[in-house]
């Protein structure tokens, strides 16, 4: 089994609330050695910084967990703009732990997100958060649904080059080249695994295998082979949501080596060798 490490998975959602604990110690029997848990909401941060730091070390039982933080786009309406930016700056100058800033970026894929007053909000949180990562010479975690060319506009703008991970890519060939050309890891997950995702297997075989990380996006972007059963065992029933879990990272492996003429230990090597370089991780 190899080791990995999830590059993007929410662990402190709700959603595993109620079995943490459990789904933890899945994700060991699975091979993972670490997991990166990105904030979305400042409410969430002090729970999140807690939960990384009880599992400081990788054992038996548990991954090791880091934490990243800062703002989300897609939960503009909990965002308190000036005050969390300011609690975000006051908390990256005091937490060495934590890896990278993020989720941040921007979204247009949401209709309200793409009103003139909430897009300029947008904007203006995720430049802000660029900036504190560039003073810190902290790499960032990104969000990034249809606003490519935005994203790569506001860095060059802010001038932030200490690196990071483009999570969830879904662009093109021709825009994973881009990122890739101005530092940034591309990371790939659940989405990988559908047979209908002709453009994502595109840009997984056509880059140079020291562009990707893997990821779960955990609870969300379930994989192909664990769609229609949940964790437990049941069927999914028609209108049910399956919980996704860091355990099922290494069906994105599995896709990856499918997809890729590498023996499968090497890309899992890689993955991992990836995800330490683009976020520093001890």
């Amino acid at each position: 089994m190899e080791p990995l490490i999830d590059s993007h998975c929410h662990l402190d959602a709700p959603e595993f609330d109620p079995d943490r604990g459990q789904v933890l110690a899945h994700a060991r029997l699975a091979g993972l050695e670490g997991i990166v848990v990105p904030a979305y909401v400042a409410a969430r941060w002090p729970g999140l910084l807690a939960l990384c730091r009880a599992h400081v070390r990788a054992d038996a039982h548990s991954p090791r967990l880091w934490p990243a933080l800062g703002l989300h786009p897609v939960h503009l309406r909990a965002h308190r703009d000036a005050a969390d930016l300011d609690a975000l700056a006051a908390l990256l100058d005091v937490s060495p732990d934590v890896v990278a800033v993020g989720e941040i970026g921007l979204d247009r894929f949401l209709p309200e997100l793409v009103t003139e007053a909430a897009w300029a909000r947008q904007l203006a949180l995720f430049e802000a958060q660029l900036e504190l990562a560039r003073q810190r010479d902290l790499p960032v975690i990104l969000h990034a649904r249809r606003c490519h060319a935005d994203i790569r506009a506001c860095i060059r703008r802010v001038g932030h080059r200490s690196g990071g991970i483009l999570h969830a890519f879904s662009g093109s060939v021709e825009e994973a080249r881009q990122y890739v050309a101005m530092g940034l890891r591309l990371g790939l997950g659940g989405p990988l695994t559908y047979p209908q995702s002709a453009r994502l297997r595109a840009v997984a075989s056509a880059l140079p295998l020291d562009a990707f990380v893997i990821e779960t996006d955990a609870p969300d972007l379930v994989p192909h082979p664990f769609r229609d059963r949940h964790g437990d065992g049941r069927a999914r029933q028609p209108g049910e949501r399956v919980r996704n879990s860091p355990a099922y990272l290494p069906s994105v492996l599995d896709c990856f080596a499918e997809i890729r003429p590498e023996p499968r230990a090497l890309l899992a090597e890689a993955f991992r060798r990836n995800t330490v370089a683009a976020l520093r991780l001890g």
